[in-house]
């Protein structure tokens, strides 16, 4: 079992990351946090205890410097660049290539909200490498043009109260051409709070990447 803090470079920056990779891992899923979160999001760490209990490594990474998180909270300046995210992701991708101990695994990308576009966005980018994406209450349709060029599996997954990100995933979902589905959680709103949603978010997860990561 590795687990470790790490630093991923991603360009002259160096952003901060947590990863687990257990004994025998049968593929890596790499989280890309949403808007205002970060790589210590409960909700992303509960999901990714699941995921290493099922057999995945993962990888929780700040998509942003210190600096730049800074920044955000005042502005909002970064949070809806998919462009930088979503480079910065395909870093770590790449990162994790150069590692002995991951150069072997599939890789998987887990976006929640905004993080959801920047991994479709590096799938694109790294469509060698990713071999599936999950949406966990995610806005894909920020990718744009690129949900058309989206070659691995891509599963949405959204609260059947969270109406109007619902609306967005399926009319994201019909520019998809790769495979795909929109799973809903009956009765979840956004954040998935109510009891046994996120538990439920996890197991659907856990069965796409069990799926596509093999």
């Amino acid at each position: 079992m590795v687990s470790a803090s790490v630093t991923v470079p991603s360009g002259a920056r160096g952003l901060r990351g947590d990863l687990e990779i257990p004994a025998g891992a049968r593929g890596m899923v790499l989280f890309a946090h949403g808007s205002g979160s970060s790589r210590l999001s409960p909700r992303n760490r509960a999901v990714a205890g699941v995921l290493r209990d099922a057999g995945f490594g993962t990888l929780l990474l700040d998509l942003l410097t210190g600096a730049e998180e800074d920044e955000d909270a005042a502005t909002g300046r970064h949070r809806f660049d998919i462009g930088l995210l979503a480079g910065r992701l395909a870093h770590a991708v790449d990162w994790l290539e150069g590692r002995p101990d991951a150069v072997d695994l599939p890789v998987g990308l887990f976006g929640a909200s905004t993080g959801a576009a920047a991994a479709l966005v590096a799938a694109t980018e790294r469509p060698r490498r990713v071999a599936a994406a999950v949406s966990r209450g995610g806005r894909p349709d920020l990718a744009g043009d690129a949900l058309g060029l989206v070659a691995c599996p891509v599963l949405l997954v959204v609260g059947g109260a969270d109406h109007e990100v619902l609306d967005l995933n399926r009319r994201a979902a019909a520019r998809l051409s790769a495979p795909h589905r929109v799973d809903v959680v009956p009765g979840a709103t956004h954040l998935f709070a109510e009891p046994g949603a996120l538990e439920r978010v996890a197991q659907l997860a856990a069965g796409w990447f069990g799926e596509h990561l093999s």
